[in-house]
């Protein structure tokens, strides 16, 4: 057999199994997993390190339109370097339905943003903001035919949220035509009404963006989307968890034998409501929705990491710049917390954090590890067995991994678009080397190189 590449000497890892074995690579795909496989052009020397998956990042925003004035720092080719870095392979950005256009509209305007600029592969989300008839009707049953398998929705922010019978409509068609439906679940009205109270208090600054919009809130519209999953007879998927309440939400509904899915992030692991609580506007550097929350919640996070509650494992990446009108110091941001733009940067540090928190500190095994960063991902949003695993016919998306390289993060060695990282100066043990997609190289010792290969990829 003939070998374009052949990755020899490493400890492959995959979800379910841990083995000594060389890799061998041919037109982009895995085609022998031996012992030993003789030749071929490209010999990779993966000794002592860890051969594992690529990383699947199913949650990242980029290139996404906002509100006015303001704009996300990474581009395609900005944010899948970064991705690159971290050690993943394929991330999963959201095409955003702005109001009163259609979903052929929005898909039309993002989609060209990305071709030729990828780094990383990628598969689209779509989310649902305006469900017209024709919308509900025609153009999710067509897309979902075409690949599109993955719809967002909002249950919070002015020009987002859908109401009650408009998430039960969604529900229903994803039901129908078999998609899935990822929710963004916090109570608008509620956040509203405890907003007002803080500004009329005089309580403006970013600190109290936690207390707007506290666990409760998370926890009750988690509750309302699970009640109308059940009614509708659906799948769902209640992203970026931050507490305990909303794990445990999802929990009971497991246990009930509901097909509820989980997802948490790494600020809900390693951040708390501390770190909103600085002098000035620092404190919008860690602004994010849900907010970061106490030592108990990082605690839940964890058991529902361990436990399976979580099935995903996720960056939200969503970066604005720090030192920038258009970021983090808006002026309107400057008033009151309510305009601080929502979202952190971290997707080159997600795999590193729950590397070192988790396999590093004893919390999960390395199988865990890659079920959570990778393969789960791939299969549940319909990419497995090309992606996600280490198997003879599976694309040969790979990460080379240094269990025992210790890096102090800081922002210069993550190549985004932002300014900053609410990572930094955190010591992880456990760092990427390399990162092969389609058995091409296309990060080597924390740097990217060559042209971007990545092309997007329907399901």
């Amino acid at each position: 057999m003939k070998f374009d590449t052949i990755i020899r000497g490493g400890t492959i890892v995959t979800a379910s199994d841990i083995y000594k074995a060389d890799v061998g690579i041919a037109d982009g795909r895995i085609v022998a997993l031996a012992d030993s496989l003789g030749d071929a052009p490209e010999i990779i020397d993966a000794s002592g390190l860890l051969v594992m998956p690529g990383g699947i990042d199913s949650h990242v925003h980029l290139e996404q339109p906002g509100a006015p004035g303001i704009v996300l720092a990474d581009t395609f080719e900005t944010g899948t370097r970064s991705a690159a870095i971290g050690g993943n392979t394929t991330v999963l950005p959201f095409c955003l339905q702005e109001k009163g256009q259609t979903l052929r509209q929005a898909l039309a305007a993002y989609q060209p943003k990305s071709v030729g600029r990828c780094f990383t592969d990628i598969a689209m989300h779509l989310i649902v903001t305006d469900p017209t008839p024709q919308v509900l009707g025609q153009e999710i049953p067509a897309l979902i035919a075409e690949g599109y398998t993955s719809f967002k929705i909002f249950m919070t922010y002015d020009d987002l949220k859908l109401g009650d019978r408009e998430i039960l409509e969604v529900l229903s068609v994803a039901r129908q035509y078999g998609a899935l439906v990822m929710v963004h679940a916090e109570g608008y009205d509620a956040i509203r009404f405890l907003t007002d109270k803080l500004e009329a208090e005089g309580k403006t600054a970013p600190y109290w963006h936690g207390p707007s919009r506290p666990a409760v809130v998370e926890r009750e519209a988690t509750h309302r989307a699970i009640s109308f999953a059940e009614i509708v007879g659906t799948e769902v998927m209640i992203v970026h968890v931050s507490n305990r309440q909303t794990m445990e939400e999802i929990r009971r509904a497991q246990q009930r034998g509901l097909a509820v899915h989980g997802e948490t992030c790494p600020q809900y692991l390693v951040l708390t409501e501390a770190d909103l609580d600085q002098s000035g506007m620092e404190g919008a550097k860690y602004v994010c929705s849900p907010p970061p929350r106490d030592s108990d919640s990082q605690t839940a996070c964890w058991e529902g990491l361990q436990q399976g509650v979580f099935e995903v494992f996720s960056s939200d990446h969503c970066p604005y710049r720090y030192e920038d009108e258009a970021g983090k110091l808006a002026p309107k941001g400057k008033q009151s917390f309510r305009y601080i733009p929502n979202g952190i940067p971290g997707i080159a540090t997600r795999m590193p954090i729950l590397y070192s928190e988790g396999v590093g500190k004893g919390r999960i095994d390395t199988n865990r590890f890659v079920a959570l960063t990778s393969t789960n991902h791939a299969k549940r949003y319909g990419l497995y067995p090309q992606k996600g695993t280490i198997a003879v016919g599976s694309d040969a998306d790979i990460v080379l991994w240094d269990p025992d390289c210790r890096v102090t993060i800081t922002h210069s060695l993550l190549k985004d678009g932002c300014d900053y990282t609410p990572y930094e100066g955190l010591e992880v043990k456990g760092w990427p080397v390399r990162t092969l997609l389609r058995g091409a190289t296309i990060m080597a010792n924390g740097e990217v190189s060559g042209a971007p290969i990545g092309k997007e990829l329907l399901r």
